[in-house]
């Protein structure tokens, strides 16, 4: 019992320690949602400048992924997962201090690097030190994290923005992201990648092994699968606070509006937790997926705020779970030899995704096209996602992982 105990306290310190840094990169996510509304009317930014923002963001996540899931397979997770943590800090300290659009932009780019290669990489890094009877539910809490950190940035939205400014939020994601770099320094690398004889594959040759016959069909599905959950949310999200201006709202009413919404991620997650592990994760990826499509058309088609508060709540509440079930279901799709690989190459496929969902309002809503119309695309993009998982995903509920 003393050695069960143990082990439980071990995992617990591990998704804590993970979590927390998980949180402040969250926090920076939801941040820019709210930065860029106050930027809009700050800098007298267009909506395509504010759409390039979330863009060049997205590219530097997707560099970020590729990079950081090869390395992590040759050099360990420890490493890459302390060095992207660490630039991710800085980059997002030194954006308070930007004062031009091209500045800021370069810093928003370098902030999606460290964010994209930390975020596959962390959630591998749990996966492989957890039993498989827990893995599930314990990469579930770690992505719950991200919930705290929208739900600190809509506070921060709320309160600090409209009194001391965008650039104060800014510093404070940014200062305890670097307190979250000290309490992983003494983290211990995967036991997995230390037990297993690390194959003396190249970088490239685990990058074609991702495409071998025998994984080739978990490859394609998780890259459509990845593609259309992170255009959903980024397309939605980032722009949420900015949308609802759009439809009239203030940007303090915005603002109250979003942090409710921001409020239902957390239970999304926790209701994901749940049943991932008692149902499996194709029934959550595939449910809450087609549930988030569904939220998506409400979204689009609400006339009353009552309408649109409810479907945002919905919106968050599927999303964020199926979020959570994502990061489960990627590294159990690989052996230890190129997990992170896979992951991340599936993570950067994705983040092309968040490159097009923001962009897809930036250029849609200044030409007058209904935000029905618009969410008819996030509907169908989600539903799609759902789909995938349906007829190519394999369940791997309680699977032990492949070395």
């Amino acid at each position: 019992m003393t050695t069960l105990a143990a082990k439980w306290s071990a995992h617990r310190k591990l998704l804590a320690i993970a979590g927390i840094g998980w949180l402040f990169d969250a926090m920076d996510v939801g941040l820019a949602a709210f930065i860029f509304a106050a930027l809009k009317a700050d800098w007298n930014l267009s909506a395509e400048q504010i759409s390039l923002l979330g863009s060049i963001n997205g590219i530097g996540m997707a560099v970020g992924a590729l990079l950081a899931g090869v390395l992590a397979d040759r050099v360990g997770r420890k490493p890459v997962f302390l060095f992207t943590l660490l630039l991710f800090s800085i980059a997002s300290g030194l954006s308070a201090l930007a004062t031009t659009f091209a500045v800021l932009a370069l810093l928003r780019f370098l902030i999606g690097v460290g964010l994209g290669g930390e975020l596959p990489v962390a959630a591998t890094l749990v996966s492989e030190s957890v039993p498989a009877r827990q893995r599930g539910r314990i990469v579930v809490l770690l992505e719950s994290f991200w919930a705290g950190g929208w739900l600190l940035a809509a506070i921060v939205g709320f309160f600090i923005i409209p009194v001391y400014g965008w650039q104060a939020a800014l510093l404070a994601g940014a200062v305890p992201a670097l307190y979250a770099v000290y309490l992983r320094w003494n983290l211990p690398d995967s036991p997995r990648l230390q037990a297993a004889a690390r194959q003396q594959r190249s970088l490239l040759g685990n990058m074609v092994a991702v495409w071998s016959r025998e994984y080739a069909r978990p490859t394609l599905m998780l890259w459509v699968l990845w593609f259309c959950v992170v255009f959903s949310y980024y397309g939605i999200f980032l722009w949420l606070p900015t949308v609802m201006v759009m439809k009239g709202f203030t940007l303090i009413k915005s603002f109250q509006y979003v942090l409710i919404m921001t409020l239902a991620q957390l239970p999304g997650y926790f209701s994901a937790a749940w049943l991932i592990e008692r149902i499996g994760r194709k029934f959550v990826l595939v449910s809450y997926l087609a549930l988030t499509a569904v939220s998506a058309y409400a979204f689009g088609y609400a006339t009353s705020t009552t309408g649109l508060v409810t479907a945002g709540i919905l919106l968050s509440f599927f999303n964020l779970g199926a979020w959570g079930a994502l990061y489960a279901y990627t590294p159990e799709q690989y052996p230890t030899a190129f997990r992170t690989t896979g992951s991340g190459m599936a993570a950067a496929v994705g983040r092309i995704g968040g490159i097009l969902g923001p962009l897809l309002i930036g250029y849609l809503a200044p030409a007058h096209v209904p935000f029905a119309v618009i969410f008819d695309i996030f509907f169908a993009i989600t539903l799609l996602g759902a789909l995938t998982v349906l007829l190519l995903g394999q369940e791997t509920r309680a699977k032990e992982l492949v070395d």
